[in-house]
């Protein structure tokens, strides 16, 4: 099982991997509410590499991207669930919108978003590029979305 760790650590930890010869893959996202979606997606992010770190968005982050109603989970609860998925090896937290900061201190080898994204529209992907790494758009599952569970509770 995974751990979550600081972001001191994680910046830690992703140095001497990269030491080890280790490839890293970094993704991030809210993951609001686990759903198959998300496990096919971390589960294909996890092949890209020896040792995947996902950034989890903090509470505060969550509600200026989704909204005043979210997250449903807290951040600590949101963490720890995908911490306990086999092939996650590390959850880091983080307060920023999106994970540009984090991805720079982390430099990791791959980085993996959702194919609903491209390198044009991923603020993000110049700052892997940058440090070396590459990006790996994955497809995603139709109809599995947070937002759409939400619906259906509101309208059982």
């Amino acid at each position: 099982m995974g751990k979550v760790i600081d972001r001191k650590e994680a910046v830690l930890l992703a140095q001497k991997l990269k030491e080890e010869g280790k490839t890293t893959v970094f993704t991030n996202g809210c993951f609001d509410i686990l759903h198959l979606g998300h496990v096919r997606y971390l589960k294909k992010s996890a092949e890209y590499g020896d040792i995947l770190i996902i950034g989890v968005n903090s509470d505060s982050s969550v509600k200026r991207l989704k909204g005043p109603q979210r997250p449903i989970n807290n951040e600590q609860d949101r963490a720890e669930l995908l911490s306990e998925l086999g092939f996650v090896d590390y959850c880091v937290i983080f307060e920023e919108d999106t994970p540009e900061k984090l991805i720079d201190e982390i430099k990791p080898n791959v980085y993996t978003k959702g194919a609903d994204y491209t390198i044009d529209t991923l603020p993000e992907a110049q700052v892997v590029l940058k440090n070396g790494g590459k990006v790996e758009f994955i497809n995603l599952v139709e109809g599995k979305s947070t937002t759409n569970i939400i619906k259906t509770i509101e309208n059982k």
